[in-house]
């Protein structure tokens, strides 16, 4: 606001006194005046108050426009690269170790990307419980300090993300989202697509070949045409 040159009366708005506020906003829009919410950090309403009083505004027939800006789980899972078509953004999880457990052992079978929000001084315990209940070998993206300065993305297995945090103390700083790969989205094993393509050629042309191979073990159809390709020039 300061940079824009804006001079405007600020109101608070927390988890704490905004069904207050909302009144405090609706007394405003009735004078006539305009009122903007906005966050320091992330997307009001989106894992953040804002919602009750974007509510309030609806009910009494204000008219509420959004400004788009950046969003830290869309941003995410762009940069994720994993293939499924649909994600299911969670936000925060429980902080308490078995309630988050608990909600966690829920999502495990679901076939989309999840996404999390996280602080950094749980970070660390909310991956050990994503290992323990969904298994060391999914993959997963961490993503720190999104659109910021110091971003920072990174995707490994479960497994592997104590240690990559452990490599620099930095890495344990900053806001996080976590994007877990959906049940049954792990990225196929190439020694076993190269046994299948290998049998696949020997009986069918090339085209047949992948696009059985696709099939069978799920592949990426590009992916398996080169490696067919290769297989064929190697024979």
């Amino acid at each position: 606001m300061e940079h824009c040159g804006i001079r405007a009366r600020l109101v608070a708005v927390h988890e704490h006194n905004e069904q207050r506020a909302a009144g405090d906003v609706l007394a405003l829009l009735a004078s006539g005046a305009s009122v903007a919410l906005v966050s320091d950090a992330g997307t009001p309403g989106i894992s953040d108050p804002g919602a009750r009083v974007v509510a309030a505004a609806h009910a009494a027939g204000y008219r509420v426009c959004p400004v788009p800006g950046a969003n830290a789980a869309a941003a995410a899972v762009s940069a994720s690269g994993f293939l499924s078509p649909h994600f299911l953004f969670y936000g925060f999880l429980p902080a308490r170790a078995a309630a988050r457990r608990e909600a966690l052992s829920t999502l495990a079978a679901l076939p989309y990307s999840l996404v999390f929000y996280e602080a950094p001084h749980r970070v660390a315990e909310c991956v050990a419980d994503l290992a323990l209940t969904m298994g060391i070998e999914r993959r997963v993206l961490i993503a720190r300090e999104l659109t910021k300065l110091f971003e920072e993305t990174h995707v490994c297995a479960l497994g592997d993300v104590p240690a990559w945090l452990g490599a620099n103390p930095h890495r344990a700083k900053g806001e996080f989202v976590l994007v877990v790969e959906g049940a049954g989205d792990s990225a196929p094993d190439e020694a076993t697509q190269d046994k299948t393509l290998a049998a696949l050629l020997e009986e069918l042309p090339l085209k047949q070949a992948v696009a059985l191979a696709v099939k069978i073990t799920g592949g990426n159809r590009n992916d398996l045409y080169r490696r067919a390709l290769l297989l064929k020039a190697q024979s």
